[in-house]
């Protein structure tokens, strides 16, 4: 069952959840190297902002949103903390359609949240917000290792883009780093309490078609 964002809010007022680690995710800063990642950039689940810090400070024009305005609050403590100017907003994943275009959707953490139903209902909202061309990315954690959060396989990332707006470009293994906060934690990891640790995790790159299924013109 997918949680409510008052999961987030209480986990966030608690202190600091395991996916909050001060650094943005070394693979977001590989693939943001590489070229992946390409402005206007909606981080759509921003959590405490560490990805739009790192956008917004690289020139990126980007927004930082998330349903817990406990998460917001947080990422705009952490922009204000690193002197980036950067732009948070509260906001429902379902129905992100009020926040414009962008060519780049960064999904951290976010897809891997959902049960089947409500990722695939995710992907459709996206296409409110995902200009014609333009990609998703989607980074989380996999089903491939021993993990201590919400898991999911390479299947489950096709089958919630696999409606003719969207083509999976790229699907691979990857890493995402996390800190033990929590005794279970750290048995299944073999890692100390706030330790931190690189988990088994999927990277995917999820273009929108530029045209309409069914028209003769592919997209490049």
């Amino acid at each position: 069952m997918t949680p409510s964002p008052s999961t987030f809010d209480d986990a966030y007022r608690a202190g600091d959840p395991p996916w909050v680690i001060g650094a943005p995710q070394p693979a977001i800063v590989d693939l943001e190297r590489d070229g992946g990642i390409v402005g206007p950039v909606l981080d759509l689940g921003c959590g405490a902002g560490e990805h739009t810090v790192l956008l917004a400070r690289l020139g990126y024009d980007v927004l930082g949103a998330d349903a817990s305005p406990a998460a917001v609050d947080r990422a705009r403590a952490t922009a204000a903390a690193a002197g980036v100017e950067a732009a948070f907003v509260v906001a429902d994943a379902f129905d992100p359609a009020r926040l414009g275009r962008f060519a780049t959707v960064l999904d951290s953490a976010l897809l891997h949240v959902f049960d089947a139903d409500d990722r695939a209902r995710y992907a459709r909202a996206l296409t409110d917000v995902v200009e014609p061309g333009g990609r998703v990315v989607v980074l989380a954690l996999s089903t491939r290792g021993p993990g201590f959060g919400p898991q999911i396989d390479d299947d489950a990332v096709t089958a919630a883009f696999a409606e003719s707006d969207w083509r999976v470009e790229s699907l691979g293994p990857a890493t995402y780093r996390g800190r033990v906060t929590h005794p279970d934690q750290g048995r299944v990891t073999g890692a100390a309490m706030g330790d931190l640790v690189d988990l088994p995790a999927v990277l995917a790159r999820v273009r929108r078609r530029e045209r309409p299924a069914g028209q003769t013109s592919s997209s490049s």
